[in-house]
């Protein structure tokens, strides 16, 4: 896919559906409970309305892709685990023994492994092969892919995000596994955003003090040396990002390209978001967070999003492993727009809410 055939692909893409939200607001009014009593469960039953066109939604089949990939960074010492890590997580993914896929086969959602860049040879049938190469280059030396190989990485995920959709997916989730990654997340954060170092880089999976301050003057001279063009965001996932964190972007796009909504996990799932809300603002109709992560960087992220977590649990595991609960979340939001009675199913009269409708007194902020 070329620079011009993505950008047109980008360009159909369609926002939420404002009549069936509005529909879906009137029908929130008429249920049986306080105005904005069910606070972000009503938020989100809205939300799925303009995704799907209707108001009476269902998550019925959910899928998490694991985008994973080697990035070539981690020679810098930047991170605590090596490289071969990235290889065998991905293939215990599949055996549903980490900590995101025993938590998404608990609760029966499908999690699927997507190899965009994985730098060493394994054998798992179970991971889709998508390579776009084994591992990106070192960003402390080089632009970590070609544009070519960016826009190649945004293709794979608009594709599979496409095939959810035509297998029945309802609800998407996008993970990662990628030793390094937290490194490009946070310089393609601070690219994107302008953010401080401080506010962007984090010790990922944990590092000593001395790979800390290490990890931090990696991602500042890389930004430095490759100058990413803030305004475009595959020029940034090409200099300084990663084929997962590209991959992942693709999956967000091709998300609100077939109109699904995705749910995304932490840090590096969450600059992946931007990174697709930046190449097409009407994929922020489709986006749902579903816990604030503990690693430093994502509040940043999440405030460019405009996006408010459902879940604060001081998580910072990555892998997805927050999609299976923000699917739970929404699956909430659904049974009470379909369950709920309404006032007249009730047999009450709802006339003592209008002075407090007209107010707007059930809010306390």
């Amino acid at each position: 896919m070329n620079r011009d055939a993505f950008s047109a692909r980008l360009a159909a893409i369609r926002p939420a559906d404002a009549a069936a939200m509005d529909a879906a607001r009137r029908r929130q009014a008429q249920l049986a409970k306080p105005p904005g009593s069910l606070g972000k469960l009503e938020d989100i039953s809205v939300q799925l309305a303009g995704i799907t066109g209707h108001i009476d939604n269902e998550i019925e089949k959910t899928r998490i892709y694991v985008l994973a990939a080697d990035n070539g960074v981690v020679a810098e010492g930047v991170s605590s685990a090596p490289q071969s890590v990235t290889r065998q997580q991905a293939i215990n993914l599949t055996r549903g023994v980490t900590g995101a896929s025993a938590i998404a086969r608990h609760f029966g959602d499908e999690l699927v492994v997507v190899d965009v860049g994985i730098a060493e040879d394994y054998t798992c049938p179970q991971i889709v092969n998508r390579r776009i190469a084994r591992g990106t280059n070192n960003i402390a030396r080089e632009p970590a892919m070609t544009v070519q190989q960016a826009l190649t990485a945004l293709d794979t995920g608009m594709t599979l995000a496409a095939q959810a959709k035509r297998d029945g997916v309802t609800a998407l989730g996008v993970g990662e596994m990628g030793i390094g990654n937290t490194t490009t997340s946070a310089a393609v954060l601070m690219a994107l955003t302008g953010c401080a170092s401080e506010d962007a880089v984090g010790r990922g999976g944990g590092v000593t003090d001395e790979a800390f301050a290490r990890k931090r003057a990696v991602v500042a001279g890389a930004l430095a040396n490759l100058r990413p063009d803030a305004n475009d965001a595959v020029d940034v996932l090409a200099k300084v990002g990663g084929f997962d964190l590209a991959a992942m972007a693709g999956v967000f796009l091709g998300a609100a390209e077939s109109r699904l909504p995705v749910v995304i996990d932490g840090f590096i799932s969450v600059v992946a978001a931007l990174c697709a809300v930046r190449l097409c603002p009407a994929a922020r109709d489709f986006l749902f967070s579903s816990h604030g992560s503990y690693e430093r960087g994502y509040a940043v992220a999440a405030r460019a999003l405009s996006l408010t977590p459902v879940l604060a649990l001081e998580m910072r595991l990555g892998e997805g492993s927050g999609c299976p609960l923000g699917f739970r979340v929404l699956e909430a939001a659904c049974a009470a727009m379909n369950g709920m009675a309404t006032f007249e199913d009730a047999r009450i009269d709802d006339g003592y809410l209008a002075p407090i409708r007209k107010k707007d007194c059930f809010r306390n902020r």
